[in-house]
Parts: C-alpha cells; sequence; structure tokens
C-alpha cells in the first residue's frame, strides 16, 4: 500500500489525550489497574471533537479508495462516489459506514460538542433516501451479493440500530432513510447462514464471530425473532463444541481481530451465564496463565503507514472490547473476571496510543474502533439464566 498523504489532525491533542491515557485507564504504580471494571465509558468532549474532526475529513475523502467489486460489463466502472453516493469515502465501504457510526454516536452522546453543526450536516448530506437508494440498487446485483459478507452489513445494522434508538428528530430521518438497505441485508444474511457449513475464523474483515454478534444485537433490538433464532442456531452449530483453542497461534500479521476472542465476545450473548462460564473454561483452558505469560498482551505496530501492518493497532482495540465483555458475563468472584479486564485496560491504552496518528492508512478507520471498545457498543450481555440454550 502506499503512503498516502496524511490528513489534517490535531497532533497537539493527540500527544495530549495519549498522556492522559494512564489517568483515564486507571494504572497503578505497579502497572496494574485500580477498580478495572469501571475505567471504560465515555470519552470527553475534546478528545469527541478531535475523533469528529478525523472522520469528518475522511468521510469526503474519496481517494485513495479500494474498491473490491466484481464487474460484468465495462459499464459498471465508476468511481466510488457514482457507485456509493452515501458511503465513498475513507479508503472503503465499510470504513465509511462504521465512521458514520461514529458521528451519529458522538452526536448522541455530546449535542454541545464543537463539531455537532458539522456533524449533523454531514449526516443529512450523506444519509439522503436518494443516496441510500442507489446504493441498494447497487447491492442489489447478483454479481455484489457477497460484497461487505458480512463485516460491512454488520456495521451497517450497528449505524442503524444507534440511529433507531436517538430521539432526535434529523435522526429519525436518517433512520427511515436507511430501510430499503436493511432491510435487503437482512434478507441477505437469512439467506446466506444457512448456506455457511462452517464459520469462518480469520483475523480480518471476513470473521463470522465478529459479524454474527452484531447482528443478534441488532436482531433483539429491533425484535426480529427469526434473525435471532438463527444467529442463535448457526453460533451454536459453529462454536459450541469448540475446545482448547490455540491463543498462542493469534494473532497473524496482518490481523485486526482475535476471532478467538470474538467467538467468546458471540457466545456470551447466546448462553445463560453458568452455560457461558463452562463453555469458556474448555473453550480457553489455559488463559489463567497465557493472560500474564505474554501469550496474550498487548502488541506493536512497526510501521503505521502500511495499512496492513497498522492493523494490529485495531487488534490491541478489538481484544480490549471482547475481553472486557466476557469478563463481565462472568460471576463477580470468578477467578478470570479481575485478570480479563486488567487486561482488557492495557490493551485498549496501547490501541488508542495510535488513533490519529498522521497517516491515513489507521486514521480513516481506528477511531471507530477506539470508541467502541471505550463505549462498548454492544448493547446485550449474555443471556439470563433462562435465556437461550
Amino acid at each position: 500500500m502506499p503512503h498516502f498523504r496524511p490528513i489534517s489532525v490535531c497532533l497537539l491533542s493527540l500527544f495530549a489525550f495519549t498522556a492522559q491515557t494512564s489517568s483515564l485507564m486507571g494504572q497503578t504504580s505497579d502497572g496494574g489497574t485500580d477498580d478495572a471494571a469501571n475505567r471504560f465509558g465515555t470519552i470527553d468532549a475534546a478528545v469527541a471533537d478531535e475523533w469528529a474532526a478525523l472522520v469528518l475529513g475522511a468521510i469526503d475523502t474519496e481517494f485513495p479508495n479500494k474498491l473490491s467489486l466484481v464487474y460484468v460489463d465495462a459499464d459498471q466502472i465508476k468511481t466510488p462516489q457514482e457507485n456509493f453516493p452515501a458511503f465513498y469515502g475513507c479508503f472503503d465501504w465499510h470504513s465509511s459506514v462504521h465512521g458514520h457510526w461514529l458521528l451519529a454516536r458522538l452526536l448522541r452522546t455530546h449535542p454541545t460538542m464543537q463539531t455537532a453543526p458539522k456533524i449533523r450536516t454531514a449526516l443529512a448530506t450523506h444519509l439522503t433516501q436518494e443516496n441510500i437508494q442507489r446504493e441498494t440498487e447497487f447491492f442489489r446485483r447478483d454479481e455484489h451479493k457477497t460484497f461487505e459478507r458480512m463485516y460491512g452489513w454488520a456495521w451497517y445494522l450497528r449505524l442503524v440500530l444507534e440511529l433507531d434508538r436517538w430521539d432526535d428528530a434529523d435522526a429519525q430521518i436518517w433512520r427511515e432513510n436507511l430501510r430499503p438497505l436493511e432491510t435487503l441485508f437482512v434478507e441477505r444474511i437469512t439467506a446466506y447462514l444457512p448456506l455457511l457449513t462452517f464459520p469462518i475464523r480469520t483475523g480480518q474483515h471476513t470473521d463470522t464471530g465478529f459479524a454474527l454478534g452484531q447482528i443478534l444485537d441488532y436482531a433483539r433490538a429491533m425484535q426480529l425473532e427469526p434473525l435471532e433464532q438463527l444467529v442463535i442456531d448457526r453460533a451454536g452449530a459453529f462454536y459450541r463444541s469448540d475446545v482448547d483453542y490455540p491463543v498462542q497461534y493469534e494473532p497473524s500479521g496482518h490481523d485486526f481481530f482475535s476471532s478467538g476472542w470474538n467467538e467468546a465476545d458471540l457466545m456470551r450473548r447466546v448462553m445463560p451465564t453458568a452455560t457461558f462460564v463452562r463453555w469458556l473454561e474448555k473453550f480457553v483452558p489455559d488463559v489463567a496463565v497465557q493472560l500474564h505469560d505474554g501469550t496474550i498482551a498487548p502488541v506493536h505496530v512497526s510501521d503505521l503507514t502500511d495499512g496492513k501492518l497498522v492493523h494490529l493497532a485495531g487488534l490491541n482495540l478489538n481484544r480490549a472490547w471482547c475481553l472486557r465483555a466476557v469478563a463481565n458475563a462472568l460471576p463477580e468472584d470468578h477467578r478470570l473476571r479481575q485478570p480479563m479486564l486488567e487486561s482488557a485496560e492495557k490493551h485498549l491504552a496501547a490501541g488508542l496510543a495510535y488513533v490519529n496518528s498522521g497517516h491515513y492508512e489507521g486514521d480513516h478507520w481506528l477511531a471507530t474502533f477506539g470508541l467502541y471498545a471505550l463505549t462498548q457498543a454492544s448493547e446485550s450481555t449474555q443471556a439470563s439464566e433462562n435465556g437461550h440454550e
């Protein structure tokens, strides 16, 4: 990947934020954490403005752009904005979608932030009925039925969910505008999952565990019981019998996901607490040692200008939100709860240090992972004891 010219960023704010990270994370002098369960939460207005400005610049940056498309005729070859009038920036379609999620979440949670008027204008400009209809027509073509499956689809449903729960007149207009593509994705997911014989276990976009977790949150919030049950059934078929996950084989060099912890983050949504505890102890039987011996530890990015190597910054953040969610799904007195929370904090601090680096390779997407990790966007916890088996 070429070394892109960085977009304008506020590095002074980055340095100030990084300097405050230890305080934010609650680190003690011995490198541990103090009251680790309470360190995750919201971000302050200054960082919210910084990250919003980063994304506002990216969603209207059409080039460079990565289009992983199948063409059946020359007439289909168009610019990104011609294909995707709503989500053409941020280097690729899915990054644009979850960039819009970041903007919506920050505007909802920080309505008086300085960039709020710009965010509102940007969302109103991008998320129009006409733009979404044009994108729906693009996705509806048979040759595009696998485009962004299921990573981009999952982030789109997360954006829908963010707008759906927001009592704001503009947000409700944008939410209604998203319905055509939302409906198409639900249809595609419903048709695809019964045909998926095996889960996709990877540290990148197509990881099945991540997508199913997001889709399950959406299905429950929208009260789509058939979709919810389909995800629960497929999660059980794919993962219920998993044991002895090879934690030591992660990460691969280009990973921004931990497939293993995405799986655990999914299964804590599906299983009652006691069942989940038994499953987890078989899934990662040596994790108590691996959390301390360096097997599960924050990773360093060797080159921020390499679009694949910078994925590892996202891995830190992904592990942070998964470890925290899994820990919080355990009983309060479980032996793994506190070590997982402490590891989550260390991963969070390591990942946040790379957000807004001045290099577009990471800057077009990392703030989303940072915000998701900090605010734990997942709306569901593990099922209750009378929940699904």
